[in-house]
């Protein structure tokens, strides 16, 4: 992983449904991301849920993706 790139990380199951349940939507309102990115953690399959952590001026910032082909 290259030191400007974000962090990856694959939500559990039970964290993807919290997420979901906590935004009130379904998998089908997230973003997309490739399964071939490479910025994707090894093991990512279709319909995992994906956390990237950013920084921005000191603050951690989270965004979801969903894992499609």
């Amino acid at each position: 992983m290259h030191i400007l790139q974000p962090k990856h990380t694959k939500l559990k199951d039970s964290e993807a449904k919290e997420l979901l349940s906590k935004l009130n939507i379904t998998s089908l309102q997230l973003p997309k991301i490739k399964a071939e990115d490479p910025a994707l953690p090894e093991g990512c399959v279709v319909g995992d849920f994906i956390k990237i952590e950013r920084k921005s001026d000191g603050k951690k910032i989270a965004y979801y993706r969903v894992v499609v082909e």
